[in-house]
């Protein structure tokens, strides 16, 4: 049986050097798998704590100096958990890629991604207007954020299930 072309980008990376040195070390995995849960502790911790806030807890906290605040710090996570999550993922790529855990791990994420952006294009565009009160589709999105980023979480865990 021929491998399509999609499938044998997934088992290149996974036959490369740095899916055999994920593979080979017995350090470098862990080392690795720890990084990327403090990666996604990072981001969904500022996440949930700065949608929380526009939900509406914590209302003593303004919410411009949070969000400069969480903001960055979920980037940062952002970019370590997708970091570490790749290098985990060239490991055994040509089969994770067939996990409908990942699967639904990559979509929610991308969900995840659409939302922020929809969430900076129209309801943070505003946020000067705000006071300690974010609009309604501020929340809507924050809503949104919680459960997709918890999903994400869910989805990456029952990787090892299926």
């Amino acid at each position: 049986m021929e491998h399509q072309p999609a499938a044998s980008i997934f088992l290149a990376l996974q036959e490369s050097a740095l899916g055999h040195a994920m593979r080979s070390s017995p350090a470098l995995y862990p080392a690795v798998e720890i990084l990327h849960i403090f990666g996604f502790v990072i981001l969904v911790g500022s996440i949930l704590a700065l949608d929380l806030r526009l939900l509406g807890l914590g209302r003593t906290l303004a919410i411009q100096p949070m969000a400069q605040l969480l903001l960055p710090l979920s980037r940062a996570g952002f970019l370590l958990a997708i970091t570490m999550g790749f290098l985990l993922f060239s490991a055994d790529a040509s089969h994770v890629v067939k996990n409908p855990a990942f699967q639904a791990k990559v979509l929610l994420i991308a969900a995840a991604l659409v939302n922020i952006v929809i969430a900076h294009a129209v309801p943070w565009r505003h946020v000067e207007h705000w006071g300690d009160k974010a609009s309604g589709a501020a929340k809507v999105t924050a809503l949104l954020s919680i459960l997709l980023w918890l999903g994400v979480i869910c989805a990456g865990r029952l990787i090892a299930y299926f």
